[in-house]
């Protein structure tokens, strides 16, 4: 009972307090509520900015994404319409647009550019110095004219080493004959063209060029390694200018003639079977190829391969080798015959016993098969497959084409001389 009384004078003197102290309570507490009411406001309204500010910095920001892709693209475009095999009337002006609008990109939009056959490194890979390179396309040329005809790469250094390493050595072999130069892979001149500005004649030009100069001896030395389809189309293309000239003398290919089946071998197989392998055990640092035998090295040559008939060669070269005792020289090929593949060479070294292994290419030029699919970093290259395969101690590769070996231009020079004496 005395509680209830204490309780209720308590309320009774609270209230009497707030009403002379506090004034109207119904006043205070609307009060209170429009401030909850305006600061609540005020909250939603810097909230609903700060989202827009997001919104717009988000939408600004795939807008630069956007026109980031947008560029590289545009470059990707136009280099993916030089890559082609025919040049036209706009070839030159496509390949200084394509090299005007890369340089235009930023480093970041650089490194978006992707198309069919676009990607950074068509501008952007650093293969050398193409100003110690000679495209060999001056005129003045004179009555006598060897014109060597290559494939071609857009590997400078690759190009200078092995490309003008045969052309000097033809040049100072005849010095009474004007050396000239012609590729026939139309998408490698528009490379080196737009990445370099050096304009490389293709064969059609070439001939146009000693026309137009009066040659009247022409002998075509080509670096091809075989007669194959690239070697078919050069005469066929030759044949349509035979008239144009008092004499046209094409000379043999690196390997001579092709022949029938494997067991077909010939000097020149021999002899380049001899050069490169010795080369090979040079650089790998032994004295001689039973020495690298004995340390159960094997040396492994990746050829291009081909759909032609002249892939026997690559199987001609494997008899050749075993023939001249290399038992642990094994040829293979980029393309063509599944026995040549690398999966299949793997094996074969594998199962013969060896644990070292060093790649070497067989090619005249160290392009882009050789630095790419034969020692590059993807998983799908021969250096790659040899060292994921678990069966080595150790992989080594040796990024050297045959065009740059003394001896392998000196075999060039003797294929021109068998066609001037003839």
């Amino acid at each position: 009972m005395k509680k209830r009384v204490v309780a209720l004078l308590t309320a009774v003197m609270m209230g009497t307090l707030c009403l002379a102290g506090c004034g109207n309570t119904e006043e205070t507490v609307a009060e209170s509520s429009e401030e909850v009411v305006v600061e609540e406001t005020a909250t939603e309204e810097e909230t609903e900015e700060e989202a827009q500010v997001e919104t717009e910095e988000t939408a600004d920001v795939e807008a630069e994404v956007d026109a980031d892709q947008a560029a590289a693209d545009e470059v990707a475009a136009l280099i993916d319409a030089i890559y082609v095999q025919e040049r036209t009337d706009e070839t030159d002006k496509q390949c200084a647009d394509a090299k005007a609008a890369w340089d235009a990109l930023t480093d970041a939009q650089k490194e978006l550019v992707e198309g069919e056959e676009a990607d950074p490194d068509y501008f952007g890979r650093d293969t050398g110095d193409a100003s110690l390179d000679d495209s060999r396309n001056q005129d003045e040329i004179g009555e006598n004219e060897i014109l060597v005809v290559s494939f071609g790469t857009s590997f400078n250094d690759s190009r200078v080493a092995d490309i003008k390493g045969i052309e000097d050595a033809l040049q100072e072999a005849y010095p009474d004959w004007s050396v000239r130069r012609a590729f026939t892979a139309q998408i490698i001149i528009n490379h080196v063209q737009a990445r370099d500005g050096e304009f490389i004649d293709n064969i059609d030009q070439a001939l146009e060029r000693a026309v137009a100069n009066e040659v009247k001896n022409l002998v075509i030395q080509p670096t091809h390694l075989m007669s194959g389809a690239e070697y078919d189309e050069m005469v066929e293309v030759v044949e349509a200018y035979k008239d144009k000239f008092e004499t046209v003398s094409i000379a043999a290919p690196l390997l001579g003639e092709v022949g029938s089946d494997a067991t077909v071998i010939n000097e020149d197989k021999q002899a380049v079977a001899e050069i490169i392998t010795e080369e090979a055990v040079k650089e790998a640092g032994y004295d001689s190829i039973e020495a690298a035998k004995e340390d159960g090295v094997a040396f492994v040559y990746m050829g291009h391969g081909t759909h032609h008939t002249a892939m026997v060669s690559y199987s001609q070269m494997q008899t050749q080798m075993e023939t001249l005792g290399y038992d642990n020289v094994f040829v293979g090929t980029v393309e063509g015959d599944e026995a040549f593949s690398a999966e299949a060479i793997i094996e074969a070294v594998s199962e013969a016993g060896y644990t070292k292994v060093v790649l070497r290419p067989l090619m005249v030029v160290a392009g882009d098969h050789a630095n790419n699919d034969m020692a590059g970093e993807d998983e799908d290259s021969w250096l790659s497959m040899f060292n994921t395969s678990g069966k080595f101690e150790s992989v080594d590769t040796q990024v050297a084409g045959l065009g740059r070996i003394e001896a392998i231009q000196q075999m060039y020079v003797e294929h021109t001389a068998d066609v001037m004496n003839q």
